[in-house]
């Protein structure tokens, strides 16, 4: 492994005990994850799960007619790939790396093997499990009940969470695919942003220069988010 690379830049593979990091630690293999790469599609067999340490990765939603929306981000606090180790091996969500970065692969079976044999690390894949239903769900609740403004303010925060430094690079159409609305609302809502000294963003590059300000702006659903994923996994997302 790199040395500029460690495992234990993902969250939960830091907190394991070093018996049960030992186990694994053999089989984890360090991969590049570019901007815009399915790591699996909606309906497909998952057959190894990813830890990401500095890609971040949006779960989204696809309709019949090839719409999309995110329903979650997971960054270095979490593991792509939950429906593997809960039995169902398959979800209607497609996995798209939305920052392009590095992840720790290990195959299902692996993985699979250390659920079931239960204590700490089963412990530390259900209560990620619980924290990321509640980010899901509170995404629903916030593009169905917040202006776009509002979403556009969670969803960098919550990038920003799983990044080092203050950068994005991410084009506006793929931000209009990850909150499920058009371009053009995109453009308005990084515009207006931009106008109060909050972002600024040029040519795919959104760089935050007022986290505190996204802060008082945003709706009460990022607090929602990030307030369960430090009461069950505690230290694992730092601003």
């Amino acid at each position: 492994m790199s040395a500029a690379h460690c495992p234990r830049q993902n969250h939960l593979l830091a907190a394991l005990s070093p018996a049960d990091f030992e186990r694994v630690s053999s089989r984890l293999t360090l991969v590049p994850l570019p901007l815009g790469e399915v790591l699996y599609e909606s309906g497909s067999r998952q057959r190894a799960v990813y830890f990401p340490t500095t890609a971040i990765v949006s779960l989204l939603y696809m309709l019949a007619d090839g719409a999309s929306a995110e329903i979650a981000v997971v960054g270095n606090e979490g593991i792509i790939g939950v429906s593997l180790f809960m039995g169902g091996e398959t979800t209607p969500s497609r996995a798209v790396v939305q920052s392009t970065g590095y992840a720790y692969q290990l195959s299902g079976k692996v993985l699979k093997d250390e659920f079931t044999r239960g204590g700490a690390m089963q412990h530390l894949l259900l209560r990620y499990t619980q924290a990321l239903l509640t980010q899901m769900a509170q995404t629903a609740v916030c593009n169905r009940h917040h202006s776009l403004d509002q979403q556009l303010c969670r969803w960098l925060l919550l990038s920003l969470d799983r990044l080092v430094g203050n950068e994005l690079v991410m084009t506006q159409e793929l931000i209009a695919n990850m909150l499920g609305v058009r371009r053009e609302g995109v453009t308005e809502a990084a515009g207006n942003l931009q106008d109060a000294g909050l972002i600024q963003y040029s040519r795919g590059h959104i760089t935050v220069l007022d986290r505190t300000g996204l802060e008082a702006r945003t709706c009460e659903c990022y607090a929602v988010v990030k307030k369960e994923f430090d009461r069950l996994l505690p230290a694992t997302i730092e601003p």
